[in-house]
């Protein structure tokens, strides 16, 4: 790696001089910034982050804090994280992962070190101990996620209230009366995330709009826990024929079980799941699903740290459309 100590040596200047070039502190003559300059293009120096942050120079980097946990679905975490990933090269940064173990302090530790210009959150909770950290540092943020409070922020989310509402409405639609909601594990509402109470609300809701009969039962996604769940449900509402799944490992063993239980979907049951187009077209029988693109996510995030970073922007939430695609796991509500 080539060090400043060298530019200065190939420019016939001293490393003083270097560094008053990199950090435009003083005024430097002409023919001898151009000397720096072509010594840097010509050996290929590329100052450090923390050298670049002291001057007060950007680092060129974002940091997205990725969520570490076993109850999130990785292949849309990591289609999120690829597209934030291809979006900020676009724009000449590299992306510095940090997983969201580190909780607030890792966001400080970010913060002072300078090693980044911006900061992407992943996991967003609705009460996010990490938010008053954004805030009392000045840190240029988006949030992929709604906290309860958005007030300053910049954040970017798919409309999970609107998905939930479009889950019941389409049941609603198709005669269904008791409709039970496979939700994500307990930790995950115990902990708030956004995503699992916005989509709960905004189905239970609509279903109270149109006079439906609802249960929620959270779930591990495991077979057994699937099991216990489908188990509870159709004890407490023996008539139910309409199924909302809002947990990827859920889908599986749900249409399983119903299948064993001697329930034929979409006859006998109808299935509804929140989850990514490749995952609902594999099963059968197909899925109807309501989806969003993960992608979209990540592209705008990288956006409106941009935005922030040049001033161009103060406060935005941008809440993406959710799409329902009917295929062959919905049908009309049997007859009693």
């Amino acid at each position: 790696m080539v060090t400043l100590a060298e530019v200065a040596k190939h420019a016939g200047v001293s490393a003083s001089t270097v560094s008053y070039v990199l950090s435009g502190k003083r005024s430097i003559s002409t023919p001898t910034r151009a000397r720096v300059e072509k010594a840097i293009s010509d050996l290929g120096y590329h100052p450090n982050a923390g050298a670049r942050a002291l001057a007060g120079k950007r680092s060129h980097i974002i940091a997205l804090v990725v969520p570490l946990r076993t109850d999130v679905y990785v292949p849309v975490m990591m289609e999120i994280a690829i597209s934030v990933t291809v979006a900020a090269r676009s724009f000449g940064y590299d992306v510095l992962l940090i997983t969201n173990d580190e909780g607030p302090e890792g966001l400080r530790r970010v913060a002072a070190s300078g090693l980044a210009d911006g900061v992407i959150l992943m996991d967003v909770e609705l009460d996010d101990a990490r938010i008053p950290v954004l805030r009392e540092t000045g840190t240029h943020a988006a949030l992929i996620g709604l906290p309860a409070d958005t007030t300053g922020l910049a954040c970017v989310d798919h409309d999970f209230a609107g998905a939930g509402a479009l889950c019941a409405e389409h049941l609603a639609d198709l005669g269904h009366q008791d409709i039970a909601f496979i939700g994500y594990a307990p930790a995950v509402y115990q902990r708030h995330a956004g995503y699992a109470e916005r989509t709960l609300s905004g189905f239970r809701e609509r279903a109270a709009e149109r006079g439906l009969r609802v249960l929620h039962r959270p779930c591990e996604g495991s077979y057994e826990s699937t099991a216990g769940a489908l188990s509870r449900i159709l004890a407490d509402r023996p008539d139910t024929t309409g199924f909302v799944v809002q947990n990827e490992g859920a889908i599986g063993p749900l249409l399983s079980l119903l299948r064993t239980s001697g329930r034929v979907v979409p006859e006998d049951a109808s299935v509804v799941a929140l989850c990514p187009e490749p995952l609902a077209e594999q099963y059968s029988p197909r899925l109807t699903a309501v989806t969003g693109p993960a992608h979209e996510l990540g592209r705008q995030a990288v956006q409106l740290v941009m935005n922030r970073l040049e001033d161009r922007a103060t406060a935005e939430v941008s809440l993406l459309t959710p799409v329902l695609t009917a295929r062959e796991s919905t049908g009309p509500a049997p007859l009693r």
